[in-house]
């Protein structure tokens, strides 16, 4: 009876501590945000992408709603977490995208993915998508004509008519 007495307040002290999905939607507001230079299409598929690579459980995908849900099992140093994604359209080509994570037991010290952690993920992948920067070139000056004088030619060759020759060549067509 007296480990039952003992037992009972931990077990409430325990459940009170612990989130659920709907803790997640409610916390949206206070979740993490950060704006990203891409159309909301491809933040939403980018953070589906990084749950899945995270090793979330099912994503409940509430794509017209313009969020996802998810949750990660216990391993050896959590026991889990629920997850959650908004992304919402805050100018043309730009998407703000908000992560809420709550650790599905308070007392746990880790988490399997933190919203900093999420975002980190995200930027990395909106960097991948971008292309690449043509190198940076020095203009070129062609002169389309040719030559204009000597020093433009190789060696020893002159410039005559706009075009670089033989200088034996240009001494024998003068004669």
């Amino acid at each position: 009876m007296k480990n039952r007495i003992l037992k009972t307040p931990l077990v409430l002290i325990i459940l009170a501590g612990c989130a659920t999905m709907n803790d997640v939607v409610r916390a949206k507001n206070e979740g993490e945000r950060r704006e990203y230079p891409v159309v909301c299409d491809q933040a939403y598929d980018i953070a589906r992408t990084i749950f899945r690579n995270e090793g979330s459980d099912t994503i409940e995908d509430h794509r017209p709603e313009g969020y996802m849900l998810t949750s990660s099992g216990a391993n050896g140093f959590t026991w889990g977490a629920f997850m959650g994604a908004w992304v919402e359209p805050v100018k043309p080509g730009h998407c703000l995208v908000t992560v809420v994570t709550k650790r599905k037991m308070a007392v746990n010290a880790a988490t399997t993915l933190t919203e900093s952690t999420f975002h980190d993920r995200f930027a990395q992948a909106v960097a991948a998508t971008r292309p690449a920067s043509p190198p940076s070139t020095l203009p070129v000056t062609v002169n389309q004509a040719g030559c204009t004088k000597d020093t433009d030619c190789k060696g020893n060759r002159i410039c005559t008519n706009g075009a670089c020759g033989d200088p034996s060549a240009s001494a024998e067509s003068t004669r």
